[in-house]
Protein backbone atom coordinates (compact mmCIF):
# COMPACT_ATOMS: atom_id res chain seq x y z
CA UNK A 1 0.00 0.00 0.00
CA UNK A 2 0.88 3.64 -0.83
CA UNK A 3 0.42 6.74 0.90
CA UNK A 4 -0.40 10.11 -1.35
CA UNK A 5 -1.20 13.79 0.39
CA UNK A 6 -3.24 16.22 -1.00
CA UNK A 7 -0.95 18.71 -0.81
CA UNK A 8 -3.74 21.87 -2.33
CA UNK A 9 -5.67 20.03 1.09
CA UNK A 10 -2.72 19.66 3.32
CA UNK A 11 -2.40 22.27 6.12
CA UNK A 12 1.20 21.43 7.66
CA UNK A 13 -0.20 20.77 11.11
CA UNK A 14 2.77 18.15 11.16
CA UNK A 15 0.21 15.65 13.00
CA UNK A 16 1.18 12.76 10.42
CA UNK A 17 5.09 13.17 10.50
CA UNK A 18 5.03 13.57 14.33
CA UNK A 19 3.03 9.89 14.50
CA UNK A 20 4.66 8.55 11.79
CA UNK A 21 7.59 9.42 10.47
CA UNK A 22 8.88 6.46 8.89
CA UNK A 23 5.44 7.37 6.46
CA UNK A 24 5.69 11.29 6.28
CA UNK A 25 7.48 14.17 6.54
CA UNK A 26 7.10 17.92 6.23
CA UNK A 27 9.09 19.83 3.72
CA UNK A 28 8.12 24.06 2.60
CA UNK A 29 6.49 24.55 -0.83
CA UNK A 30 7.02 27.85 -1.16
CA UNK A 31 6.06 29.79 1.90
CA UNK A 32 3.88 26.51 3.56
CA UNK A 33 4.65 23.58 5.13
CA UNK A 34 3.26 20.39 3.21
CA UNK A 35 3.32 16.40 4.00
CA UNK A 36 5.21 14.54 1.76
CA UNK A 37 4.78 10.60 1.97
CA UNK A 38 7.89 8.20 1.15
CA UNK A 39 7.77 6.76 -2.27
CA UNK A 40 6.56 3.52 -2.54
CA UNK A 41 5.54 1.18 -0.06
CA UNK A 42 4.61 1.41 3.28
CA UNK A 43 6.88 -0.87 5.54
CA UNK A 44 4.50 -2.93 7.13
CA UNK A 45 5.35 -2.40 10.77
CA UNK A 46 3.48 0.40 10.25
CA UNK A 47 1.00 0.15 8.41
CA UNK A 48 -2.15 0.21 10.88
CA UNK A 49 -0.75 3.22 12.22
CA UNK A 50 -0.65 4.87 8.32
CA UNK A 51 -4.34 3.62 8.07
CA UNK A 52 -5.23 4.94 11.75
CA UNK A 53 -3.45 8.19 10.53
CA UNK A 54 -5.05 8.51 6.95
CA UNK A 55 -8.68 8.68 9.02
CA UNK A 56 -7.72 10.98 11.85
CA UNK A 57 -6.17 13.59 9.63
CA UNK A 58 -7.54 17.02 10.35
CA UNK A 59 -8.36 18.26 6.73
CA UNK A 60 -8.66 14.56 5.05
CA UNK A 61 -5.46 14.92 3.24
CA UNK A 62 -4.06 11.80 3.26
CA UNK A 63 -4.77 8.55 1.46
CA UNK A 64 -3.76 4.89 1.50
CA UNK A 65 -4.03 2.68 -1.45
CA UNK A 66 -3.15 -0.27 -2.90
Amino acid sequence: MRATVDREVCIGCEFCASTCPKVFTIKMVGEDEKSFPIEGEIPEDVLELALDIETKCPVAAIAIED
